[in-house]
């Protein structure tokens, strides 16, 4: 029968997965905040240093607030992106077997079976 030849893949599976680790990589949260906090703390950084006349003076009180938001937001991407890099999550190579055939969660796969 197709269950003996079967279960000799999953072990050699079993064996190339024990010393790696998965991570979520893109798929991370952390990735799209740090991309997307980046992005505007750029334009607003760019904004600040190229468009700070008196009449943005006179608005802030003598603050050049884009400036001072882009810098923030920008020391603030790299805080996520240190913390993506430093502390990975790390995805169960087990789990990602079982789920592989599962489908979507909405049944939706089911009705085309």
């Amino acid at each position: 029968m197709s269950t003996g030849s079967n279960a000799t893949p999953d072990v050699g599976a079993n064996a190339s997965d024990a010393g790696r680790k998965h991570t979520a990589g893109a798929y991370d949260v952390r990735t799209v905040i740090a991309g997307l906090i980046g992005l505007y703390g750029l334009v607003l950084t760019i904004m600040g240093i190229v468009d700070y006349d008196d009449a943005a003076r006179a608005k802030t009180g003598d603050v050049n607030a884009n400036l001072w938001s882009g810098i923030v937001m920008i020391v603030v991407a790299v805080v996520f992106a240190l913390w993506l890099r430093l502390r990975p999550v790390v995805v169960d190579p087990a789990t990602v077997r079982a789920e592989a055939g599962e489908g979507t969660s909405d049944g939706s796969d089911s009705a085309h079976a």
